[in-house]
């Protein structure tokens, strides 16, 4: 389902790239929760935003709007979910006319961008690539378009590339990506390094 602030598909656009505003179960001592997500996100929006040959957009649930609103670039789709799981991201994207997409968690705001092509360059001949992250569960998805009614609705803290292959009509259609790492507990601080570019809004609550 789109929600009010989505946009069609641009033309010329390979995929589709949104960020999932999945919950942050932890922040660091005395860093403000509700802030320490809103950093997290943006700076995966900041990444995306300015990729080439990619439509950026952001997803979540009702209450999470005004978070998207926030930290979306002008122009940029904001997708209003029924249910906050990739499956329903793809639906929101193939509304908008994609034929692919890929959906990022938004708690990774180290990414490197090329993690990014690499999960979408296995869907010229298969259906679904799929990116781990350290720790367990998903760092991303990508996936054609319409999304298949063989894959299941991955929970991104448990699934892993296993789980999506299982139903697969031929294991094969579903590839492994390289995966990253996510912020979600303060052992997974130690990931980041202070001396790589960008994500200046986790940064500037970290130092």
């Amino acid at each position: 389902m789109t929600g009010p602030l989505s946009s069609p598909a641009v033309p010329g656009v390979s995929a589709a790239v949104i960020v999932l505003l999945v919950p942050t179960p932890w922040s660091p001592p005395g860093v403000d929760p509700s802030s320490w997500r809103a950093a997290l996100a943006e700076d995966v929006v900041d990444l995306i935003a300015p990729l080439p040959l990619v439509q950026p957009a952001i997803a979540a649930l009702p209450d999470d709007l005004p978070l998207a609103s926030k930290i979306a670039w002008p122009s940029m789709p904001q997708y209003e979910l029924p249910t906050l799981s990739i499956r329903a991201a793809l639906s929101a994207a193939a509304a908008d006319g994609h034929e692919r997409a890929v959906v990022l968690m938004a708690d990774a705001p180290d990414l490197p961008a090329m993690l990014i092509g690499k999960m979408i360059r296995p869907l010229s001949t298969r259906t679904v690539a799929v990116a781990p992250a350290a720790g367990g569960g998903l760092l991303g998805l990508a996936c054609r378009l319409p999304v298949p009614s063989w894959l299941p609705d991955l929970d991104p803290e448990t699934a892993d590339v296993a789980t999506a292959r299982r139903p697969a009509p031929e294991p094969t259609m579903v590839a492994s990506a390289p995966g990253w790492h996510r912020l979600r507990t303060p052992d997974d601080l130690r990931h980041l390094d202070l001396a790589l570019d960008g994500w200046d809004a986790t940064r500037s609550l970290l130092s």
